[in-house]
């Protein structure tokens, strides 16, 4: 959801300056300004712009960064001092929502739903424990874990940790 400013190798005099785009979802995207005829091209959604900053070559602006823009960013520049390439691979972290709650059964159940890459579960009270994931059209995974042990405390903690963070929530059931 928030922004991504990713910035090319620029030399002075430079003829050309191209982003070419290519997204895991959805067909290749370009961005090209032409010096030579003063001229911009682009195929790429809005939120995929130039960045222009006085005296600066335009960086790529990514508005509102999804998993939709995962993918891989090439700048490519031709100047008199000769043709330059930098890329990019952009990964995008989903953080899980996380829900804790009591089954049917009165077992503690802890869900990490839609996080990408998986979230990882675990006990505080190192119950033994059953785990099963869903994955997504989209790369998320949900997991869920429930406690199969009875619980003598009857507050139990789980633990969800992710590159997005770390969470914990504590129940009784």
């Amino acid at each position: 959801g928030h922004s991504s400013v990713l910035t090319c190798l620029f030399k002075e005099q430079a003829s050309m300056l191209a982003w070419d785009i290519t997204l895991k979802v959805g067909g290749p995207c370009i961005l090209v300004y032409r010096a030579d005829k003063n001229i911009t091209e682009r195929n790429c959604s809005n939120n995929i712009n130039w960045k222009f900053r006085a005296g600066l070559a335009p960086d790529l602006e990514i508005k509102q960064v999804g998993i939709g823009q995962e993918g891989n960013y090439i700048c490519n520049t031709a100047s008199t001092y000769g043709n330059f390439r930098i890329r990019y691979h952009l990964t995008v972290l989903v953080p899980p929502r996380l829900s804790l709650y009591c089954d049917e059964q009165g077992r503690s159940v802890c869900e990490a739903a839609a996080g990408k890459p998986r979230a990882q579960l675990s006990w505080v009270s190192g119950s033994s424990s059953s785990a099963e994931e869903q994955c997504h059209d989209n790369g998320t995974v949900t997991v869920l874990s429930k406690l199969t042990a009875c619980n003598v405390t009857n507050v139990t903690t789980c633990m969800v940790s992710h590159p997005a963070g770390n969470w914990s929530q504590s129940i009784a059931c």
